[in-house]
């Protein structure tokens, strides 16, 4: 008996190119997620909870500049990310985010697309999330 686990792969060649990035790059985007989970929240409930409350200018600009880096770091090793899911998500969160906050459609349902279509493409598995497909 092997301890190896006997699955199955179908090896896809149609996954975006990847290059190596530094150990520490890929250490501190593991603490810029977290931080940008905490201004993504922030962002969340002020759609959310009742009154609609207002949303403290730090937590967007912490929302918004931890979500550059993390497509930057992002970029460094998946060079076609916005040819994948995973970019081409981000870009329509942000369009989604973009039409609700300036009221072209409902916003709580809106952000709540957006919050559930980037969750479901950032826990896809690999071979979905970087899936080149153009």
């Amino acid at each position: 008996m092997s301890d190896k686990k006997q699955t199955h792969h179908h090896p896809d060649t149609r996954l975006g190119r990847t290059a190596d990035r530094p150990y520490w790059i890929w250490m501190s985007s593991i603490f810029i997620r977290a931080l940008h989970q905490v201004g993504a929240a922030v962002f969340l409930a002020t759609f959310l909870l009742p009154g609609h409350p207002a949303l403290p200018r730090t937590y967007l600009v912490l929302a918004a500049v931890t979500g550059m880096l993390l497509m930057t770091t992002e970029m460094l090793r998946h060079r076609q990310l916005l040819r994948e899911p995973a970019g081409l998500t981000t870009l329509v969160k942000l369009v989604l985010m973009g039409i609700a906050v300036h009221g072209w459609l409902p916003p709580v349902p809106t952000i709540l697309a957006a919050f559930v279509l980037a969750a479901f493409f950032a826990h896809a598995p690999k071979h979905i999330r970087h899936l080149r497909l153009f």
